[in-house]
């Protein structure tokens, strides 16, 4: 129990009827201006009496109200009341509750501020956390929705991801979910999102809560991803643990020193559905948000993936989380032809267009690939059914141009054989055309000759010289 106090009045003494005298100890601390009292039950353990009690605890704060001192006093809780002996709750400025719980065999300390006189407060339960650098404590309530919106945009790490996130991939200082089934590749879109950061220079965390940080970088490598050069280089700086090693607040508590410490600007989370198992669903839900409001708050871009259990319903999360997510990456194992394949879809992006198409999603040994979207005949295909459909459309392909170059080739041997024809004809037409020309050059030969003839004829007999008369004859 915390006490904040001031005033002034007289130190008294009294003997109890057992002979304990209420005479403090407070002539060691007179020259102090803070006081701390740990226990009153220590302080008081002599007196049986309870109305002497009561009365001795009066004299104490008006004895520390008199000296002006700020005094913090602790006392046990009682049995069904706030305090062992019920009043010093009523003397008290300032009346802070302190719980340690066990829930799910996981332990959880809280505060509460039960009264604090002329200041607004809180009246919510807050956890708190105890370790090596100190007293934490972390309000219950998410921050006040005042952060800025950044239009900022930075890549995904896939480029084929980036073209359907409207080309650009996602905000900067937003928040991206990777929902989807065990093996789907969740992790392994956190890995290409990390990578690409640590490629620009920027600091990344990465938080696993299933695998050790060896074993990330071991499994990466098999999708050609190293990331131990950005361990060493300082870029990188994983947090392994257990969702049971701590209670949430107490992983809140570390998530959010880590962000103030290391200034990352991409943080993930791998995967968010097993803190469950540190406390109720509501919890992990009230911690989460908390979580996502820090980081908007600091502006620092962070991805969180889930697992989803029920193939049937995944457009759902176990911890209810997908509301406050601004991008949400769905991940399916699509079945078809006796056989799994993996496919990616944007289920939502706030503040961008983004694709509608479910894309074939393959794990290479140079990263992930999105595949273009195929359509066969009976629709989408993926795998095996989609290299047989392409296999059937090349046959079909090939089929095609085997026809067309067989029309092309009688096309050409029929004007070939039209060409022929057409130089035949015209061979022909040539040489009628000469022997006609031939003919009519003879008829004209002919016609001038009739011609020259008859003018000879014409001149022989004196037509000349016109209509004369010859001389001697009768006019």
């Amino acid at each position: 129990m915390s006490v904040s106090s001031g005033a002034k009045s007289k130190r008294r003494a009294s003997t109890t009827s057992k002979g304990y005298s209420s005479a403090w100890p407070m002539r060691l601390i007179l020259g102090g201006r803070r006081v701390a009292l740990d226990t009153l039950e220590v302080l008081f353990g002599g007196l049986s009496d309870t109305l002497i009690l009561r009365d001795e605890l009066r004299r104490l704060f008006r004895w520390l109200k008199d000296k002006g001192m700020t005094a913090l006093v602790t006392a046990e809780r009682g049995d069904g009341i706030l305090t062992r002996h019920g009043m010093e709750e009523y003397v008290s400025d300032c009346v802070i509750s302190l719980d340690h719980r066990v829930s799910e065999q996981v332990a959880t300390r809280r505060l509460r501020v039960v009264k604090y006189r002329g200041s607004t407060h809180g009246t919510n339960e807050y956890p708190f956390l105890i370790d090596t650098q100190g007293f934490s404590v972390l309000p219950v309530t998410a921050l006040g929705l005042e952060h800025s919106a950044s239009t900022a945009r930075i890549s995904s790490g896939i480029p084929q991801l980036d073209e359907m996130l409207g080309g650009k991939g996602y905000y900067r200082g937003s928040s991206i979910l990777v929902s989807g089934t065990a093996g789907s590749g969740k992790s392994s879109v956190a890995a290409h999102f990390v990578d690409a950061a640590c490629r620009r220079g920027e600091r990344s965390l990465f938080v696993t809560f299933e695998e050790s940080q060896n074993q990330v970088i071991r499994n990466m490598r098999s999708i050609g991803i190293d990331l131990e050069p950005w361990v060493r280089r300082g870029l990188l700086k994983f947090h392994a643990a257990r969702p049971t090693l701590y209670g949430l607040e107490s992983h809140l508590a570390r998530m959010n020193k880590l962000v103030a410490e290391f200034e990352p600007r991409v943080v993930v989370m791998d995967p968010i559905n097993n803190l469950a198992v540190a406390g109720t669903l509501t919890e992990v839900k009230v911690m989460l948000m908390r979580l996502v409001d820090y980081m908007k708050a600091t502006h620092v871009t962070a991805l969180f993936t889930s697992l989803t259990q029920d193939q049937d319903n995944m457009e759902t999360t176990n911890v209810g989380i997908s509301s406050l997510m601004d991008t949400w990456l769905l991940l399916r194992n699509l079945e078809a032809s006796g056989e799994r394949n993996r496919g990616l879809y944007v289920l939502k992006s706030r503040g961008m267009a983004h694709s509608n198409q479910i894309r074939e999603f393959t794990l290479t040994d140079h990263g992930v690939e999105l595949r273009e979207v195929y359509f066969g005949p009976a629709g989408v295909l993926t795998g095996s059914a989609r290299v047989a459909q392409e296999a059937r459309e090349s046959v079909q392909a090939l089929d095609q141009q085997q026809e067309m170059a067989r029309r092309r080739y009688s096309l050409e041997r029929k004007r070939q054989a039209l060409e022929a024809q057409i130089a035949l004809l015209r061979a022909e037409f040539e040489a009628e055309a000469a022997e006609t020309n031939n003919i009519i050059m003879q008829d004209e030969l002919r016609l001038q000759r009739q011609l020259e003839s008859r003018a000879k004829m014409a001149r022989s007999r004196g037509a000349g010289n016109g209509d004369k008369p010859r001389k001697g004859a009768r006019k």
